[in-house]
C-alpha cells in the first residue's frame, strides 16, 4: 500500500478559469480570435500572433485517442495503488491536446483514434476536479 499522497495541481491566476470550469462539471479553455483557434495550455498571449486576446470558451470535450501508454508498474510512489495506469492523450475536437488518464476501460479495450468523453472527478477535500476521458457512451 502507498504511504506517498499524490500530488494536485494548483491553480494560478492565468489556470483558475480552467480549474473553476471544471468543479462546476463543464470544460473551459482559451480561443484567440487573432489566429481563429482554441488554444491548452492556459497562458497569457497568444502562440504564434502574441496577441493579448485570449477569452475563455466552453467546449464540449469530445475528442479521439491521440495516444496511451499503460503503466504496469507505478509512475511514481503515489500511484503504486493505482495500477495500471493509462496515461493518454486526447485530442478534442476543437483542435488542442490534453494530457490525461484514461478510466473505466480495459486497457486491451483501447485503440488509437477511438472517440472519448470526459469523466469529472471531484476532490472535495482538495476543492478540485480532475479531467479524465473513458470511450464514447460508456455511461452509466
Amino acid at each position: 500500500m502507498s504511504t506517498a499522497e499524490k500530488p494536485f495541481p494548483e491553480p494560478t491566476p492565468v489556470t483558475k478559469p480552467f480549474w473553476d470550469s471544471l468543479r462546476e462539471h463543464r470544460i473551459e479553455i482559451q480561443y484567440s480570435p487573432s489566429s481563429d483557434e482554441y488554444v491548452f495550455y492556459p497562458r497569457v498571449l497568444a502562440p504564434r500572433t502574441l496577441a493579448d486576446d485570449l477569452e475563455w470558451r466552453e467546449i464540449t470535450g469530445l475528442g479521439t485517442l491521440y495516444t496511451y501508454t499503460v503503466a504496469d508498474r507505478p509512475t511514481a510512489p503515489p500511484w503504486a495503488d493505482s495500477l495500471p495506469q493509462i496515461l493518454a492523450v486526447v485530442q478534442w475536437d476543437v483542435g488542442p491536446r490534453l494530457s490525461t488518464e484514461m478510466v473505466e476501460v480495459d486497457p486491451a479495450d483501447l485503440e488509437i483514434g477511438m472517440r472519448v468523453e470526459p469523466v469529472f472527478c471531484d476532490y472535495p477535500d482538495r476543492d478540485i476536479t480532475l479531467l479524465r476521458y473513458r470511450p464514447a457512451g460508456n455511461r452509466d
